[in-house]
């Protein structure tokens, strides 16, 4: 009787356990911005960061695609070399594109908040918020 009451508790807490979000950050999990320090984004534009491998992220960046290096040790995290390509859009649009390159530049840490928001915070200041989400494969006509 104890054992199996015992057997029971264990994997009542192990299946708790499974059900608990990711306290790391994933390689290939994207996240959408909500905010960039205190100024939440111009409606319906896309900024997002997906940490390609160990090495390499990228992302929207409203206009532009961007891509950088990362470095990721416990919650440090830097950029470097961040680069985009080079399409021109509205003022509005570009003006909030380089506010957030900026601050990705910027970033030394990275935290989850209770409510599972990515938070990347600069030296001082407000971090960029973030949400994770999937982003389906597009899949190309000639290749796949």
């Amino acid at each position: 009787m104890k054992k199996s009451l015992l057997l029971t508790c264990a994997l009542i807490s192990l299946s708790a356990c499974s059900n608990q979000p990711s306290t790391q950050l994933q390689s290939s999990q994207s996240y959408q911005v909500e905010w960039i320090g205190e100024r939440p984004l111009i409606d319906n534009s896309m900024l997002t960061l997906t940490l390609v491998d160990s090495q390499r992220a990228s992302g929207l960046a409203g206009c532009n695609t961007w891509f950088a290096e990362y470095q990721l040790n416990k919650n440090q995290l830097t950029l470097h070399n961040i680069a985009t390509t080079r399409k021109l859009c509205a003022p509005a649009l570009m003006e909030q594109e380089q506010r957030f390159l900026a601050y990705l530049a910027g970033i030394q840490r990275w935290e989850f908040s209770e409510q599972q928001q990515l938070l990347l915070w600069p030296e001082t200041g407000a971090p960029i918020k973030l949400w994770p989400i999937k982003l389906w494969p597009i899949k190309h006509p000639l290749r796949d």
